[in-house]
């Protein structure tokens, strides 16, 4: 309720501005009821209910299983070395420089989640990208898209006032609110973020390019980001092109990246970064971006100069935090990456996934006694695919210590935690192979394979397995796949060059 003697257009702003959104909209929608044509409240909830439901859509999203197949976009088969995702400057696939892992997307493990870390690499078999909830829990069988993610996420806070909806944007005038900007770019947004139809915000947002005389930047990023909602990307890049001759935003840079990544051309995308930092030289975001597209092509060290210099300049940003700690990791100085980490914990970031990376700081740096504590820790706070790898590592670590036992223990339950979690199948397999199960080891090392393609582990463990079983042809063929997988694995060359003697002495 609204008290006496305050103004509630007042008050409903102040809600607005201490980010109490949803008592800004009942305060709104209250007005709304005496006096539906208030175009001040209603200008307030448009605003508050984009905010609620705002979704920041300036990173990658997901290259889907969906999108892969209704992309009618054609792209070099086979591009140079460098110049593409698909195709990085190393040319490795299983590990990176210093020793870096990489996740079972094929993606190097930056160290820190992104909304694209969940996208299809190629390599990744049809059957996992078609998984259904029996292989992930609370998934759904249906492939998703990524312009599915807009509607996931951001009707989750929809659900009080779903049952009456505030605008009907397939009824509304376009031509009526495009005459006045403030309501229009309130409603735009409210199209884009809240009601999910980027085609009549297409609309407005054309209507009111053509009264602004093709002068206004912000209309032409918006129309840019409705083209991209919509799949039209080279539509999408004229806009934002168009926009920066406007006025060199650093969002309609972002935006202009964006579209570049998705279209495969990370280099076009790193020309306009380094266009747009001569201006701003000291925005973070251009500089994570650039450090982002890096990462892309294997580009490690240039990514980790740019991280450096993000946390010059903004010294608490989580990402370059932990980007950084991870490249401490795998550069065995754990010592280091766990004073990163700490920052982090300081800062309040407390997740399943960093306590995970604690305690294996924490071992590494023979710091037992805090290890099993971080352990506990992470799988109080684990859920679902989190808690998979939570368990791997413990098991690692107990594969360290001697505990065989514990470590069998460990890898069962991350396999029925995850159905799919291919590095713990390896890992059984090798652990039955020591207690002489050749027959469970090697059905564990195929289902590794199959799961996670792009790991060179398990094609190497089933060619020694063949190897001594006698079966040389089978295992030629899947050392010959391991090195495929990943170049120059010297343990792969070195049992070809076994079997090329014991062939040849057939």
């Amino acid at each position: 309720m609204v008290g006496q003697g305050l103004d509630p257009l007042w008050l409903a702003q102040s809600k607005y501005r201490r980010r109490k959104y949803q008592e800004c909209v009942d305060i709104c929608t209250e007005n709304l009821h005496r006096n539906p044509y208030d175009e001040s409240f209603w200008y307030l909830k448009c605003r508050a209910l984009t905010a609620i439901d705002w979704l920041d859509d300036i990173e990658l999203l997901d290259d889907t299983l969906g999108d892969q197949l209704l992309d009618e976009n054609a792209i070099a088969q086979m591009p140079r070395p460098g110049t593409s995702m698909n195709r990085p400057a190393t040319g490795a696939v299983g590990t990176a420089a210093g020793g870096q892992v990489r996740g079972r997307t094929g993606r190097p493990a930056s160290g820190f989640a992104r909304p694209s870390s969940s996208a299809l690499r190629p390599g990744t078999s049809l059957e996992r990208a078609l998984g259904t909830a029996a292989g992930r829990r609370g998934t759904t069988a249906r492939p998703v898209t990524s312009s599915g993610r807009f509607v996931r996420l951001g009707t989750a806070s929809m659900l009080d006032h779903c049952g009456d909806e505030f605008i009907d944007s397939d009824k509304i005038d376009i031509r009526k609110y495009a005459k006045k900007p403030g309501l229009a770019r309130a409603l735009n947004d409210y199209m884009l973020y809240v009601d999910h139809n980027p085609k009549r915000a297409l609309e407005l947002c054309s209507q009111c390019t053509k009264l602004s005389d093709y002068r206004d930047w912000w209309w032409k990023e918006r129309l840019g980001k409705c083209y991209f909602q919509l799949g039209m990307f080279r539509d999408a890049e004229k806009q934002f092109l168009s926009s920066q001759k406007n006025c060199g935003t650093v969002l309609a840079t972002l935006d202009l990246c964006k579209v570049y990544m998705k279209m495969d051309q990370p280099l076009k995308a790193l020309e306009a970064y380094e266009k747009s930092l001569k201006e701003h030289k000291t925005s973070v975001s251009l500089l994570l971006g650039m450090s982002r597209c890096h990462d892309s092509v294997n580009n490690f060290e240039e990514a980790l100069s740019l991280y450096k210099r993000v946390t010059q300049l903004e010294p608490s940003n989580v990402e370059a935090l932990a980007c950084l700690a991870n490249d401490h990791f795998y550069n065995d100085q754990p010592e280091i990456a766990l004073r990163f980490y700490r920052r982090l914990l300081q800062m309040g970031v407390n997740n399943a996934e960093i306590w995970n990376n604690v305690a294996l700081c924490c071992f590494y740096s023979s710091q037992y006694d805090m290890t099993i504590h971080c352990f506990e820790k992470a799988l109080a706070l684990a859920v679902d695919e989190g808690m998979a790898d939570v368990w791997y590592n413990v098991g690692h670590v107990a594969i360290a210590i001697g505990d065989i036992g514990l470590a069998y223990q460990a890898f069962k339950i991350a396999v029925s935690v995850d159905a799919s979690h291919a590095e713990s199948y390896n890992n059984l397999g090798v652990l039955e192979l020591k207690r002489g199960s050749f027959e469970q080891a090697r059905s564990n090392f195929q289902v590794a394979e199959r799961l996670a393609p792009e790991l060179h582990e398990p094609k190497y463990n089933s060619a020694l397995i063949a190897f001594d079983a006698g079966d040389y042809e089978e295992s030629v063929e899947m050392a010959n796949s391991a090195l495929e997988t990943l170049p120059g694995h010297e343990d792969s060359s070195d049992l070809l060059r076994q079997l090329e003697k014991v062939l040849s002495l057939l």
